[in-house]
């Protein structure tokens, strides 16, 4: 799961860190109940979360929970170690009184309990069984009444049980574990590999359940616009017209350029342009569909006639053409200096690799700087790189017009109408569409030039644009608004724009329209 540093709401064992040493009420407080009594829109909100957390889930296959780093000498972490730090201590001293107070130590026992058996599966019962015994909180508690409570071998047996549940990758820090005697330390270290296996308990779930997930996305969306249908009869307006504008598009003669790729761009099939050229093929629904969906990337923010039955995608959309705009950018970054530094510099992945991580990071400026400014960074930053790298290879360095010439080329990049991004944008589109009609695996066999030195990138922006549109797929509108989608669009097939009365069929099919015997 698209970061996917998402946040799921849960309850992370280290949080006991950070709270006294006493047991947390079993229900809603009279002021929780009080306030979503007072304030319904806040429960709203959480069903609204959820469905939509549960959407991405289903739509992106490498959903994963994972942990939160906070920035170093970040505020929040500062005050969080502090705290963290606090309690441990308090921990040690309540221990090491005479008599010692094990009433915290009971408490994390407690919690490491809940903890361990929520890592169990459901056929597990022996061991459910043996944790239940080995950490029976009642007669821990007359231990620690009598004083006797023996922490240390406790934890012993919690490492045991931990080696047992840990996935391999926790196999490392599970034993360095082992090594500890102090019994704070230990208790800290065992929280802390617990906090991990939980979230590798909740990926391995979230794998397990995704396509219940996908199917109970797919189901709530379409209940909820058949909602919204009911209550606006035209809620297909937008849909329809933009429909109608991708079948146009795709009816037009293909525009004459100096170059290739212009037929590229507008061949839906994938093929060459020569191929294109002597047998066009007629419209189909792949190709309405494909083209519609590629003209969202390049929709205007503040046009608002968004189609509809993509509003709950929208903002998924427009993280998808903010990566997309990347992308150009950082093939024509590297496809320009290519042509300067030559072939057995960006023969080395090692520089090219590195040449990415540092434009990347300098285009992250583009959300709070003007694309020019951010761009003069950026040209002057690698040209840098490649003079240096050209040195310490024994190459011969840039000379001063070279290294002019190509912070100039680099810094035009920022244009759209630069020459070198607008046929990198093309063939990329052109990918995108490859990839809607022969998959992602298929469309990476073949990639144009100049998108070579960006395949891994590419592929996850194509699993990502195919996720979205497969899924929007099967999420169509009601029947209820084939209505409104008659008069434009047969007004299309009798234009001759839409060719195969099978395709129009197919079309309509797509959104939701069954009624299709009276055509």
């Amino acid at each position: 799961m698209t970061d996917v540093k998402e946040n799921v709401p849960g309850k992370d064992p280290g949080d006991a860190e950070s709270r006294p040493c006493k047991p947390e009420s079993s229900g809603p407080t009279r002021e929780d109940k009080s306030s979503l009594r007072d304030h319904p829109s806040r429960l709203r909100n959480t069903v609204n979360d959820v469905s939509k957390l549960s959407s991405e889930i289903g739509m992106n296959r490498d959903f994963r929970v994972e942990e939160k780093v906070l920035p170093p000498g970040s505020l929040e972490g500062r005050i969080r170690e502090t705290m963290h730090d606090a309690f441990w201590e308090h921990l040690k001293e309540r221990l090491s009184a005479t008599p010692p107070d094990f009433n915290c130590a009971l408490e994390l026992l407690k919690e490491i309990k809940e903890i361990l058996l929520s890592l169990l599966l459901p056929r597990q019962n022996r061991l459910r069984s043996e944790i239940e015994e080995a950490l029976d909180m009642d007669l821990l508690k007359q231990d620690a009444e009598h004083g006797s409570l023996n922490v240390p071998h406790l934890s012993k047996y919690i490492l045991n049980m931990m080696t047992l549940l840990c996935a391999p990758v926790r196999d490392e820090a599970v034993q360095k574990l082992e090594n500890i005697s102090d019994p704070v330390r230990l208790l800290r270290g065992i929280f802390q590999v617990l906090s991990l296996m939980k979230m590798d308990m909740v990926n391995y779930t979230i794998q397990s359940l995704q396509p219940q997930l996908q199917e109970h996305s797919i189901q709530f969306e379409r209940a909820k616009f058949q909602d919204l249908l009911n209550k606006q009869p035209s809620l297909l307006d937008h849909t329809t017209r933009w429909l109608t504008r991708a079948a146009t598009e795709l009816s037009a003669p293909l525009p004459s350029g100096p170059g290739p790729d212009a037929a590229d761009a507008s061949s839906s099939a994938c093929s060459s342009p020569s191929e294109a050229a002597s047998s066009p093929e007629p419209l189909s629904p792949t190709m309405v569909l494909s083209q519609g969906f590629l003209n969202l990337l390049l929709w205007d923010p503040e046009d608002d006639e968004f189609p509809e039955t993509l509003l709950t995608d929208r903002a998924r959309l427009q993280e998808l053409e903010a990566q997309l705009r990347q992308l150009t950018i950082l093939a024509s970054v590297l496809l320009v200096s290519s042509s300067f530094s030559g072939s057995v510099l960006f023969g080395s992945p090692q520089f090219v690799d590195k040449l990415k991580r540092i434009t990347k990071a300098l285009l992250g400026e583009f959300k709070s700087r003007p694309e020019e400014e951010a761009m003069l960074t950026v040209s002057e930053q690698v040209a840098q790189e490649i003079h240096q790298s050209l040195k310490n290879m024994g190459l011969a360095a840039l000379s001063s017009d070279n290294t002019g010439s190509l912070i100039g080329q680099l810094q035009d990049v920022a244009r759209r109408e630069n020459c070198v991004r607008s046929v990198i944008d093309q063939r990329i589109h052109l990918f995108l569409k490859c990839c809607l009609v022969l998959g992602v695996q298929r469309s990476l066999l073949d990639l144009p030039g100049g998108l070579t030195l960006i395949e891994a990138e590419l592929a996850e922006l194509g699993q990502k644009f195919v996720s979205l549109t497969h899924h929007n797929q099967q999420v169509p509108p009601s029947a209820h608004g084939a209505e409104k989608l008659r008069h434009p669009v047969l007004t299309l097939f009798s234009e001759g724009k839409v060719i195969s009365l099978r395709a129009l069929k197919t079309l309509w099919n797509y959104l939701k329209c069954e009624c299709l015997s009276g055509i």
